[in-house]
């Protein structure tokens, strides 16, 4: 593949809700280029962009993968992205390495879930865009229907740049409206220019005037001459709209099937013609190593470097694969690059274009362009690589926090640190998901964008690394405490041939205020108990704690106050009194009336206003104190506490009452009573637990 200039690249994301037909978009124009022979089909697991096993294994795409081809005598990466909420990671990556954007949206479900979201993520960052129609081939097809959905979404601004040569079964080309020319397309895709046919005239025609209209709009030279009734020329008309698209004002509307390849060659034409260069950037900025001192580089290739890393794989073969943007400067193929964030050199190999599974050589990868290397050992996704002697630090890629977690086992004993290593791997892989050991419960929890994203990586660990897990929901991390002062001797006392075992601590507890933690207290006169045993009374107490008496979980929020005991000269012992304070404990508390408390998480919901009723029936019947709600952004922002006991399939939960549309996030508030009808069914649990474990 050649070298291009920036002017001739298009970096481009193609966009849209799950089943649009993003994959096979990208097959049709990959095959269009030439780059493949034939095109492949998701349902026969043979498409360039989906070739990863998960992806094969459920029909859909799970990772961002970046396609580079040529076509017209520019280059174009199209990456082609997931469309499933669980993979939203995957999108807000790629967003960072783009300059235009394709949403792909079906001729038949309309514009859905996963499309508005994205579409307002690229309303964040200013990109220009195309709207492609697909599967105008398919039964209940409607290109107007579509239309008029967007243009009630998203205003003035969508215009339709075709129409279609009819729909469903009988759909077999579009009329170009720039061109006022109709193609239509022979089942091996080719296109044949025809005139327009006579009974769209006046289609066409009402059509156009709405293109005049933007195109005025997209100038106020040419809306005042528009207004004033003047005839526009068809060059400045073309040059206004070729302008209003670049800066994002007209999002032109395109239709076709990516399956019969009908239309998409067009497309192909609208991304060289009507979306930027990374030329469109004008300078990079990013900040110095340690500070907040901005610094700003030219966006060219006689820049020094500055380039940031979007995406890594763990390839079983190869190693790790690097994927990154060049936005200024160049990677060779043998050198040498500086990881800022880092802080660590790096030794490139062989850098290379990326199409898909195939990896195609380079000399170099220069500013504007998109491409990959393999084996970089310290590097991972959201990282900066640059010169050490021009340091810069890039904007991270920011990441939504996980969403929802299971516990995880290995199935076979030995398999305990494989689980470790895989686990580890598979977070440098993907940064939205996440490992941590919950020492509370001892439980290895992994937390992910969904049931989905576990589901695969799961599959993904067992196939890459051959490690095998049992998963559940985590357990809650529920307290002990008490609620009036108790007070218990602990005796033991063992004879065996030798020396024997002698200890005897009397202890009281007392609840603390909650969040008050633990509290022991030596009340010992006389020397009735040594000195040198006070430590081991409290150490004692201390691992009864940590056992709880009611369900197994840690006590809190006491007071134990060692007060009397007895010892013996030659039979006390460091383990006599940790048993006698341990015996203690556990017979103060069973007078000191103990009870569960539960983690009460504060919770921020973010919905659309006709959720609402929905989305507070189901907090209430969660147990949920509503806090407050506020207007943010056209949406709703509801405050409550919810314990968390009844999050653990929230995720899913609003998934469901919102249709994918609700986002929410938690944290950690305090800790409260559990219900005693509640609290009794913990208690048999972890009663019917222990017995099958003993």
């Amino acid at each position: 593949m050649d070298k291009y200039v920036m002017g001739k690249i298009r970096n481009v994301a193609l966009f849209g809700h799950g089943d649009a037909g993003k994959t096979s978009v990208a097959e049709a124009m990959l095959f269009n280029a030439g780059t493949i022979k034939r095109m492949g089909r998701v349902e026969e697991k043979n498409t360039a962009s989906d070739f990863d096993p998960d992806e094969q294994k459920r029909g859909i795409s799970v990772k961002a993968t970046p396609l580079a081809f040529e076509w017209k005598d520019h280059k174009i990466n199209l990456i082609d992205t997931p469309g499933f909420a669980d993979f939203i990671g995957e999108v807000i990556s790629v967003l960072r390495v783009i300059d235009g954007a394709v949403f792909v949206i079906s001729a038949v479900a309309g514009v859905e879930v996963q499309t508005e979201l994205i579409w307002k993520m690229a309303d964040d960052y200013g990109y220009p865009r195309i709207v492609f129609v697909n599967k105008m081939d398919r039964e209940n097809a409607g290109f107007q229907r579509c239309v008029d959905q967007l243009a009630q979404i998203y205003g003035s601004r969508i215009v339709p740049f075709q129409l279609p040569i009819g729909e469903e079964h009988d759909f077999r080309g579009v009329v170009d409206l720039i061109s006022s020319k109709a193609y239509l397309y022979g089942d091996d895709g080719k296109a044949t220019e025809t005139e327009i046919p006579s009974e769209m005239e006046s289609q066409v025609l009402e059509a156009r005037e709405k293109i005049i209209e933007g195109a005025a709009e997209a100038s106020d030279e040419l809306m005042e001459r528009y207004l004033e009734g003047e005839e526009l020329e068809e060059a400045e008309v073309l040059s206004a709209l070729l302008r209003g698209v670049s800066e994002g004002a007209i999002v032109p509307v395109l239709c076709g099937s990516a399956t019969r390849n009908i239309g998409v060659d067009l497309l192909s034409n609208a991304v060289i013609n009507s979306l930027p260069s990374p030329q469109r950037l004008q300078e990079i900025r990013g900040t110095k190593k340690g500070s907040e001192d901005e610094i700003s580089l030219k966006a060219s290739p006689e820049s020094p470097l500055a380039a940031l890393v979007f995406n890594t794989i763990s390839d079983p073969y190869v190693g790790k694969l690097t994927y990154f943007r060049v936005f200024s400067g160049s990677i060779a193929s043998d050198s040498s690059v500086y990881n800022s964030v880092r802080d660590k050199e790096e030794r490139v190999g062989q850098v290379f274009y990326i199409c898909g599974k195939n990896q195609i050589p380079a000399h170099e990868v220069s500013a504007g362009d998109i491409g990959g290397v393999a084996k970089l050992t310290e590097t991972s996704t959201g990282d900066t690589l640059c010169q050490k002697d021009n340091p810069i630090v890039l904007p991270s890629i920011e990441f939504p926090e996980p969403i929802m977690s299971l516990a995880v086992e290995p199935k076979t004993k030995g398999d305990e640190d494989k689980l470790s290593v895989a686990l580890a791997r598979l977070g440098d892989e993907d940064p939205t998901f996440n490992v941590r050991r919950d020492t509370e419960v001892k439980q290895t929890i992994i937390s992910g964008m969904g049931e989905t994203h576990l589901d695969i990586m799961m599959e993904r660990m067992s196939r890459k690394f051959g490690v095998n897990v049992n998963t559940e929901l985590p357990k809650v991390p529920y307290k002990e405490t008490v609620r009036k002062s108790a007070k218990a001797e602990g005796k033991h006392k063992k004879q065996t041939g030798g020396h024997g075992q002698f200890g005897i601590a009397w202890v009281e507890v007392e609840p603390l205020e909650r969040g008050g933690g633990f509290e022991f207290v030596d009340k010992i006169v006389g020397g009735v108990i040594p000195k040198q045993f006070i430590p081991s009374v409290e150490k004692g107490i201390r691992k009864a704690m940590e056992e709880g008496q009611l369900a197994g979980y840690p006590m809190v929020d006491l007071r134990a106050t060692v007060y009397d005991g007895k010892y013996h000269p030659v039979d006390s012992s460091d383990i006599s009194f940790q048993i006698a304070g341990s015996l203690a404990l556990r017979n103060a508390v069973a007078e000191a009336d103990p009870y569960l408390l539960e983690p009460i998480m504060n919770v921020e919901i973010v919905v659309p206003e006709a959720y609402m009723g929905d989305v507070m029936g189901d907090l209430n019947a969660k147990r949920g104190r509503i806090l407050g709600m506020e207007s943010e952004g056209g949406l709703q922002l509801v405050r409550a506490q919810v314990p968390m006991a009844e999050m653990l399939r929230y995720s899913i939960d609003l998934r469901s009452i919102t249709g994918g549309r609700g986002t929410f996030r938690m944290s950690l508030s305090h800790y409260e009573e559990v219900p005693s009808h509640i609290a009794a069914k913990i208690i048999e649990a972890a009663k019917e637990e222990k017995k099958e474990r003993d």
